[in-house]
């Protein structure tokens, strides 16, 4: 099959957006000068695409050009899997598209913790890198997760060879169903460098579904398996645990 040169093109950018849109965790403690996520049953999201269980939709931004989207995917593995592979803090390179690195750094605990990672850029583009402090919290009368991101780039020196991405907000819901888990993902990343927002907003839908794809699959390996979520007495969420103990 012959490829265009538009088509490679078209490629190359699909691959930076890739790139840029990591998952990843809103900030305690620490000033925020931007406006929040948009609130997920905000009636100006309109949906862009749906893809089998996944359907994604946008939302303009307040002095950004670049949208804000949201994912609600229904996925056929219960929460207690999915959990276990969003506390690896290696596990964004098994699901989440194009990151290329990612360990946990500083001093942290299950509900407050921080994470370093690198997106692989296409060349010539500088590869991104991503410094993000991750909150979670549950609820026990619904058994629903929550997980808050953001982007604090000043918490680690900067390395020369990547740029450092200073905006990026996103919230994870998981909602238990038996066996399933329905997944609510809001993000918007706001991306340095000299990327043209339509161009980004026309390319983002696609982004997310390969990622909640690749974690659907991911979490059904014996890897994370065996695993349940603890509460405390009062209701709160203190972990994720083997299950035999």
């Amino acid at each position: 099959m012959t490829i265009t040169r538009a088509q490679g093109f078209t490629g190359i950018l699909a691959r930076l957006l890739g790139a840029l849109m990591i998952l990843i965790l809103p900030l305690a403690g620490t000033a925020i000068d931007h406006p929040p996520l948009p609130a997920e049953d905000a009636e100006a999201w309109t949906l862009r695409k749906q893809d089998d269980n996944i359907r994604i939709y946008t939302m303009d931004q307040t002095n950004s050009g670049f949208q804000a989207f949201k994912a609600v995917a229904e996925l056929a593995v219960p929460i207690e899997n999915l959990m276990a592979v969003m506390i690896n803090p290696e596990s964004c390179k098994e699901w989440v598209h194009n990151c290329s690195e990612s360990f946990a750094f500083g001093q942290s605990d299950f509900h407050d913790r921080y994470a370093y990672s690198v997106n692989d850029m296409p060349w010539p583009v500088t590869d991104r890198d991503y410094v993000l402090r991750i909150r979670t919290r549950g609820n026990a009368d619904t058994g629903e997760v929550f997980m808050d991101l953001n982007a604090v780039p000043g918490m680690r020196t900067e390395v020369g060879s990547r740029v450092r991405v200073d905006r990026s907000d996103t919230l994870y819901r998981f909602t238990p169903d038996g066996n399933r888990t329905q997944m609510v993902w809001i993000q918007h990343t706001d991306p340095n460098g000299a990327l043209p927002g339509w161009l980004v907003n026309n390319l983002l839908v696609d982004i997310p579904i390969k990622s909640i794809q690749a974690l659907e699959s991911v979490a059904k390996e014996e890897t994370y398996q065996g695993y349940r979520l603890q509460w405390s007495d009062d209701g709160k969420l203190t972990g994720v645990v083997p299950a035999e103990r």
